[in-house]
This record gives C-alpha cells, sequence and structure tokens, in this order.
C-alpha cells in the first residue's frame, strides 16, 4: 500500500506511517478508480453480526494488489475490535480467498485465528468467501452496563503491574489500595486466586458488610468466564482449564455467593470516563501493561464487541515493531502501554536495565520527566502524535464524541504532554474531529479509578 508521510512525526520514531492516512488515501484512490463495493460481516456466538462496507481497486487497476494488504488489515482491526468467529468477505473472489489463506492454522494470522475460534467463541475459525449481495447485514445489540452505587461494595481491578481494590459505600470510596504484583510469570494458579482475594479482603477491612463484587482486568471474560487473558499467560493449558476459566466463580462461590460480576478493563475505563463526565459515545484507553479499550454507545449502553485493541493495527510500517504474543506487527500495545515506553527508551538515549519489569522501567522514565529530561519528554511527545492519529483511525470505527485515557503511563506530567500532542495533530490533520474531547481523569481518578467504576457492576437484589 501506498504509505502517506504524517505532517506530524514522532521525534523517537519517523519511520510511522498511521493507518488512518493510509486506510484514506486508498479509499479516496480506489473510489476515484470507479472499483467494487467490499463488505465484511463478522458473527459472533450469539448470532449478533457486525457489518463493514468498503471499496476497492478494480481487477486490473495498476494498485489492485494494494487490495490484499487493506483489506487483510481492516479484517484484523475488526476482528479485535467487533470480535467474531466466522467472517465473510464479499467481493472480488481473489481478496477474500487471500483472507482465508492468511486466517488459517497454517497461516500468517495463525494467532488470532485460533484465539477467535478455539478459545473465545468455542467453535472452528472460519472465513467465508462470496459476492457482496451474499454478506449477512448487521444485527448488533447492547446492554446497560453497571452504574449501580447502591450498598456496601467491592471493586477491584486487575493489571500486569498491580492489583487495585477499593471500598466503597452508597458511591463514594472510603478505602482504595494499589498492591504490586507480577501475574504473567505466576504459573501456580493458587497465586493468582489467593492474591486477588488478599485485595478483596483489604477492601471488606473497612466496609460493615459485603453486598456485592465487581471487577474488571485485561482480557476477554463471559459470564464471569475467563477465556484470554495474558495475566495468566504464565500458566499451563490445562491449569488454565482447570483454575483459571472459573477463578472468578468459585471467588464468588467464598464470598458467600453476593453478586460478583468480572469485565474487561476497558469497558470499565469507558464506564468511568462516561460516569465521572456525564457523557456517552466514549471510547476509554487504559495504558497500562498493555493497551485496554472499551466503549460506551451514544445512548449509554454497551455492545456484545471485543475492543481488545492491543491487537489492532495501528501503524501500517513496513519497519513498525512486532508484538511478541500475536507476531504481528504495529498493534496498538506497543504504541499505548509501558510496552511503548520501554521500547522508546533506547531511541530516546535512556539507559534503562532491561530486566526490570516494564513497570519500574516506566517510573524511571517518569523520575526523569519531572526533572525536566527533554529526552523523557521525547517519549510522551511521540506516545502523543501516535494517539492523535489513532483517534482518527478509531473514528473510522466508532461513533465517537469524547476519548478518556488513563493508566501508568498517563500519570504525571507525561499524560499532559500526550492529550497537548494528540490534540495538535487532530487540530491540524483532522479538522473535523476538532469536536472530539481526549481527556484525563484526575491524577486519584487515573489509578484507582478503574476499581471504583468496577464496585458498581454487580446488581444487588
Amino acid at each position: 500500500m501506498e504509505l502517506p508521510v504524517p505532517r506530524f512525526l514522532p521525534p523517537l520514531e519517523p519511520g510511522f506511517r498511521p493507518a488512518v492516512l493510509a486506510n484514506r488515501a486508498f479509499r479516496a484512490a480506489a473510489q476515484a478508480a470507479g472499483g467494487p463495493a467490499l463488505a465484511i460481516a463478522l458473527e459472533r456466538a450469539d448470532g449478533s453480526t457486525s457489518r463493514y462496507d468498503t471499496v476497492v481497486f478494480p481487477d486490473g487497476h495498476p494498485r489492485a494488489g494494494e487490495n490484499l494488504k487493506y483489506v487483510e488489515r481492516i479484517v484484523k482491526f475488526l476482528l479485535w475490535q467487533r470480535g467474531g468467529w466466522r467472517v465473510t468477505v464479499g467481493g472480488p473472489q481473489r481478496i477474500g480467498a487471500y483472507v482465508a489463506a492468511q486466517y488459517c492454522a497454517e497461516g500468517p494470522r495463525a494467532f488470532d485465528a485460533d484465539l477467535m475460534g478455539r478459545q473465545v467463541y468455542e467453535r472452528p475459525f472460519e472465513v467465508v468467501v462470496t459476492d457482496v449481495a451474499s454478506v449477512p447485514p448487521a444485527a448488533e445489540s447492547t446492554k446497560a452496563l453497571g452504574r449501580h452505587l447502591d450498598g456496601c461494595r467491592i471493586g477491584f481491578d486487575l493489571g500486569a503491574s498491580d492489583r487495585k481494590s477499593s471500598a466503597v459505600i452508597d458511591g463514594e470510596a472510603v478505602f482504595s489500595i494499589e498492591v504490586p504484583w507480577d501475574p504473567r510469570n505466576f504459573a501456580d494458579p493458587k497465586l493468582h486466586y489467593d492474591g486477588i482475594n488478599d485485595s478483596l479482603k483489604r477492601a471488606a477491612e473497612h466496609l460493615p458488610r459485603v453486598d456485592a463484587i465487581g471487577g474488571s482486568s485485561a482480557g476477554i471474560y463471559v459470564n464471569n468466564r475467563t477465556k484470554v487473558a495474558s495475566l495468566f499467560r504464565g500458566v499451563s493449558p490445562a491449569d488454565f482449564d482447570q483454575h483459571i476459566k472459573e477463578i472468578f466463580l468459585r471467588l464468588a462461590e467464598e464470598w458467600g455467593g453476593v453478586p460478583f460480576d468480572v469485565v474487561n478493563d476497558g469497558e470499565v475505563t469507558a464506564l468511568a470516563g462516561s460516569m465521572s463526565l456525564g457523557v456517552n459515545a466514549i471510547l476509554g484507553v487504559a495504558m497500562g501493561s498493555s493497551e485496554a479499550g472499551g466503549y460506551v454507545t451514544p445512548d449509554g449502553t454497551i455492545t456484545d464487541w471485543l475492543n481488545e485493541l492491543a491487537f489492532a493495527p495501528v501503524d501500517y510500517s513496513e519497519t513498525a515493531a512486532v508484538d511478541e504474543w500475536s507476531g504481528d506487527a504495529g498493534v496498538g500495545a506497543l504504541y499505548f502501554s509501558q510496552q511503548a515506553v520501554s521500547r522508546l527508551t533506547d531511541p530516546a538515549g535512556i539507559e534503562v536495565d532491561k530486566s526490570l519489569h516494564q513497570a519500574e522501567q516506566l517510573i524511571e522514565v517518569q523520575k526523569l520527566m519531572a526533572a525536566g529530561d527533554a529526552r523523557a519528554a521525547a517519549i510522551f511527545e511521540s506516545i502523543g502524535i501516535y494517539l492523535g492519529y489513532t483517534v482518527a483511525h478509531y473514528a473510522d470505527f466508532y461513533a465517537l464524541d469524547n476519548l478518556l485515557i488513563l493508566g501508568r503511563v498517563t500519570s504525571g506530567a507525561g499524560g499532559d504532554i500526550i492529550i497537548d500532542r494528540a490534540n495538535a495533530v487532530i487540530a491540524a490533520e483532522f479538522p473535523e474531529l476538532s469536536g472530539v474531547s481526549i481527556g484525563l481523569p484526575d491524577e486519584k481518578a487515573r489509578r484507582v479509578g478503574q476499581s471504583i467504576a468496577a464496585a458498581s457492576l454487580p446488581v444487588i437484589g
């Protein structure tokens, strides 16, 4: 694909080529060339379906070869934004066949196909190649999430570098705590269980009783069952199936069967923003050990989409960094997380012990930032430029009025730089998005706000 050079270049990664610029330039050129329509549908377990319509170059056009990468990258984004076990590609047969070959058991995107099929939706993943007229229509579903503030509640948030918990009485947090941990290296499921339970007990000490428990965690959860979560990557597949899949159901039993809900941390990020700001059409992005995303619709509900933006591509550069887990390049986790800070220390000329946990590396960079170190500032300037272009990219897939960012990466002065650079990019490159508000919660809410919002998840009675 032709990759337009952005007007703003990240100071530490001048090779960055934003997905949004490439996609928009491709569509404009394909439309001008009189290209055919192409439709993509993604079906999820309950039969709900998402549909995305676009245009490609006609066969025989000098740029027709670009159709393959363009459509594959769109499919990749949609899979992690919306989810699906069956992908239907309607349009030129060559394009659909290419996507099917990419997402088969032996293809480059086998990780995505296996995770979506076997782990998330528990059925074989498939790509159906057909014509546009045969692509299923959209059939989306939404539901209410959280906002329950009555009673004595515990809220918790599980990250890869710490776990947070709060005691909440009638919507007011009376206690919050962060406990450092490193769960990705825990091979014993009991260490996970005991750590989570310890956080619940600490919060419970500050409540007269426990009426409900709500939690958020990186990963994919369905009916309180763990489907996929990087926090548990150190656990063997056998132990995952036996002990981790239903870890929260067992915790609920230990706590006397009180209402107990766990959802993806990105959804709680968006919920926290919607509740605190009093707005909807909000995308929450948590920049922690990875990138978490969540979305509240314009009418204040949530969808059944995955919103796992950590694996959604944002950079189409041939030199983009490669994610160690999925094996794909240019995905969000490498641009909006502690991983991003860690990988940018070398080009910034900052010597950090890479044997340290990435959360500890971030702390070292933030200390330099607080001391006015220009090298540290360049890291956050780069992340802010990434974000500006990626907000526009997200706006092509979400009805978006508000973006809330939080997580450890946004703490301190670095968070202000991220916001400033992102707004500068949007003002200059995407003036049509000038009405989109990009915000940070206050410092306390950045660090423990998710566990407080999580407390509002369960319904009491």
